[in-house]
């Protein structure tokens, strides 16, 4: 089944009443409205995403709780869920991925990093600087399409202030990637869903693929 209104309303009741036996007691609901959507859409989007990336192999989805090592004093439970499709993250470190993410606030999605190396970080504007093919190929996807922004801390100075400013909005930044929201809540709560998903990161595909040889060509040089 589909995500919907219920899968929105049990995160976020999960989440007001944040405890272990209100979750227990409507685990059902959980099951239903939340685990089991999450399932049949990370079933039907893997294939599309393994004709970007045949090497994409790992599927995760998040625990609805925190982790109980890193949450001292947040909350027990989390507002929203996410799924990741990415290659194994044994091959390579610092691996770019696709990822997916559902609140009451609408739904995310997009490709990127979490927490780059530097050495990637560092090969990726080697690659931007010199004026890469990969690069080129990059700026030209992201800069013909319009659902995708681009993610990621920046720093508060220009550390390239030699060079232009289309290339200083991916110089600059400590992390990145690819980022689109939306509260379209027919689209979300439809059978078409990863369809949408899937087209719109077919239209950067570029962008994953240079992120991809940033983190290979850095890893040569750890």
């Amino acid at each position: 089944m589909p995500f919907s209104p219920q899968t929105i309303d049990f995160l976020t009741m999960n989440r007001l009443n944040d405890s272990k036996l209100w979750f227990n007691e409507h685990k059902d609901d959980y099951r239903r409205f939340v685990a089991e959507p999450f399932r049949e859409f990370t079933e039907k989007l893997l294939p599309e995403m393994q004709k970007i990336d045949p090497l994409i192999n790992s599927v995760r989805i998040s625990r609805i709780y925190r982790d109980a090592r890193y949450s001292r004093g947040k909350s027990v439970f989390r507002e929203n869920m996410w799924c990741t499709f990415g290659r194994t993250r044994e091959l390579y470190y610092s691996l770019p991925c696709f990822y997916f993410d559902i609140s009451a606030n609408g739904f995310e999605y997009g490709c990127g990093f979490y927490e780059p190396a530097r050495e990637t970080m560092d090969a990726m504007r080697e690659m931007i600087k010199g004026d890469s093919p990969l690069y080129i190929a990059a700026a030209d996807a992201f800069s013909s399409q319009s659902v995708f922004e681009l993610y990621g801390d920046v720093y508060k100075r220009n550390h390239f202030p030699d060079q232009s400013e289309e290339k200083c909005l991916w110089l600059n930044r400590k992390n990145i990637g690819l980022t689109a929201l939306s509260t379209d809540w027919y689209m979300l709560f439809s059978d078409h869903l990863a369809d949408k998903i899937a087209a719109d990161i077919r239209q950067v595909i570029p962008v994953y693929d240079m992120l991809l040889a940033a983190c290979e060509a850095g890893a040569k040089k750890e």
